[in-house]
C-alpha cells in the first residue's frame, strides 16, 4: 500500500524517473470503459507534459495477496487544475492495480480505473 501511495504521488507530479522503475515492461493500464489503453510506453510518454494534479488520494485500499502477487482495489480521488489555474475539479475512480514480483523487485504490472459518478 505504501508503494501505491508513491505511484499516486508520481502520476501527481509526473515523477517518471520513480514510474520508469516502478513499472513493468509489459505495464498496461485500461481506463473507464476500455475508453483508452496505456502502455507502460504511451503513459511515459503523456507525463513527459504532465498535468499537475492539485491532489491525488486514495481511499477504502484493500489488498488481496496471492503468492508474490497483491492486488489492490479501492477508490481514487483527483483534483485537477482548471485552465485558468485557479479553480479545480475533482473526479472519483474504482481502481485495480496488480503489482508482481519482478526478480526481487516490486513492479506494476496492471491498472484498471473506472469513473464514479
Amino acid at each position: 500500500m505504501a508503494r501505491d501511495a508513491q505511484y499516486e504521488e508520481a502520476l501527481r507530479v509526473g515523477d517518471l524517473p520513480f514510474l520508469r522503475t516502478l513499472l513493468a515492461d509489459d505495464y498496461v493500464w485500461v481506463h473507464t470503459l476500455g475508453s483508452e489503453i496505456e502502455t507502460r510506453t504511451s503513459l511515459l510518454a503523456r507525463l513527459e507534459k504532465p498535468v499537475i494534479y492539485k491532489s491525488r488520494t486514495t481511499s477504502d485500499v484493500h489488498a488481496h495477496v496471492q503468492g508474490d502477487t497483491v492486488v489492490l482495489r479501492g477508490v481514487s480521488t483527483t483534483e485537477q487544475w482548471n485552465a485558468d489555474g485557479k479553480t479545480s475539479r475533482s473526479n472519483r475512480y474504482q481502481f485495480m492495480r496488480t503489482y508482481v514480483n519482478v526478480a526481487g523487485e516490486c513492479k506494476l504490472l496492471s491498472v484498471q480505473t473506472m469513473n464514479l459518478k
